[in-house]
């Protein structure tokens, strides 16, 4: 299974999300820090869910990156959120 398939695969079964948009945007990164030749190593994730109602921006960015898990977020160099209820 890719990483763009694990990261989407997680946040839907943590969060349900209304909008799940998962870009690997890695070859834009070539040349620079932490680009691996394949890609999957520089991530945009677009979420939106209930489940971050209430929540800050901060409490959302830990909910996102606990449902990832560490074993999945150390094999990303970047990745970029926009998370919103």
């Amino acid at each position: 299974m890719s990483v763009t398939e694990e990261i989407r695969n997680r946040l839907e079964q943590a969060f349900r999300p209304t909008l799940l948009e998962v870009v690997d945007d890695s070859e834009r990164h070539r040349g620079h820090a932490g680009y691996r030749e394949g890609g999957e190593s520089h991530f945009n994730v677009t979420i939106r869910a209930a489940a971050f109602a209430g929540m800050s921006r901060i409490e959302r960015h830990r909910a996102v990156h606990a449902a990832l898990g560490k074993d999945l977020v150390g094999r990303i160099h970047a990745l970029a959120l926009d998370i919103g209820a």
